[in-house]
Order: structure tokens, then sequence, then C-alpha cells
């Protein structure tokens, strides 16, 4: 059996500016859901109908990994969950930079300088592929996001520092982390598997 971890992102249908900008939040519309699970090894994409499948495996109380996650990712998925996403344990890789640094980096930023790639589009993008049709590229360009992600959180657990691109200035900024490639509750002894049903 693997670890109870899920690394997550999700893609919206519509913009902030489509919903009368962020205090609009919750009335976006994911389009799909990728994620990684450590338990199976395994990448896969949800489309909003099969939403209910994520919920299932989150049910198992994984950590759920991402970036920019509470904010975000978290609030608008909750709509579709049958359960308090906050009772999750969460580890929301831009926060714990922001807390580090006092500033917010994005993903591409820190993807650039920490694993030498960016991010192959954007989110803005990927409303885009959803109103073109074009689900498929919708579909590789959430999994790449969170195989970045999953990158960025082992290169943290690992290193115990991430590298960013910074605003200013030719070389890469610092910052400490201090994350375990581990749900939070097998250093406890709790068990991590306990179902929210």
């Amino acid at each position: 059996m693997g670890k109870n971890i899920v690394v997550f992102d999700i893609e919206t249908k519509d913009a902030f500016s489509d919903v009368g900008g962020r205090d609009g939040l919750t009335r976006l519309e994911i389009s799909v859901l990728g994620s990684y699970d450590y338990d199976s090894g395994e990448y896969r994409i949800y489309e909003e109908k099969e939403l209910a499948s994520f919920a299932e495996r989150l049910s198992r109380r994984p950590l759920i990994v991402g970036f920019n996650s509470r904010r975000f990712d978290t609030p608008i998925l909750q709509k579709y969950i049958p359960f308090d996403l906050t009772k999750l344990v969460q580890l929301d890789i831009m926060e714990e930079i922001a807390k580090a640094l006092g500033h917010r980096v994005a993903l591409d930023s820190v993807a650039k300088a920490t694993l030498g790639e960016g991010k192959s589009a954007s989110g803005l993008d990927a409303i885009r592929f959803w109103r073109a049709g074009r689900i498929e590229k919708l579909k590789r360009y959430c999994l790449d996001d969170v195989r970045i992600t999953k990158e960025v959180f082992e290169y943290g657990a690992k290193n115990k520092e991430l590298l960013y691109v910074p605003k200013f200035g030719n070389s890469p900024g610092r910052v400490k982390v201090g994350w375990e490639l581990r749900h939070p509750d097998e250093a406890s002894g709790q068990d991590a598997q306990q179902s929210l049903f």
C-alpha cells in the first residue's frame, strides 16, 4: 500500500471576471480536476460529472496537496463534496512559501527555478480550451500542473527548500520549507485511512 497523499489541481469553466470578481469564487464551476494518488501511484483526470469518484477517494482522509489550493481549488471543490473539506489535512505549497517570504509566488516561478521547466499554459488558457471544446488539451494541461506540483512537493520534502524566480535580480530566490513526504498522522500513529463517513 502506498502513502495516503493526493496531489490535485482544478480548472474552471469561467474566470473571476465572469462571476463578479473574487467575491464570486464559489460560483465558479469545475471543468476538470487532475490528481496524483500516492496510494495507487496513478495520475487521474476527472470531469465535472465524475467528481463523486474523487469525493470517494477523499473520504479516506488523505493529506491533500495543492498550490494556492486553500484559497482557490478547495472552496470551489467544496460544493461537489458531501463533507467538510476543511476537516482534511492540507498542504498548500503557495501558502507555505508566502508564510516564509511574506509574499506570494506563482507556480510557474517555482517550477522554472526548482525544476528547470515552467508551466505548459495558464489558467486563462485552460478556460479558453474549455470554451473551444479542446477537452483533451485541457486535460493534458491540468495533469501537467499536477505533475509539476507533485515534483515541487517532492523536491521540497527532500531538500527542505524551494527555489523561485525573483521579480528583480538574476539569481534564483530560495525559501526554506518543512514538510515531509508523508501524511502527518503517520508520525503520530493515528489511522490516516479512517473514513469521513
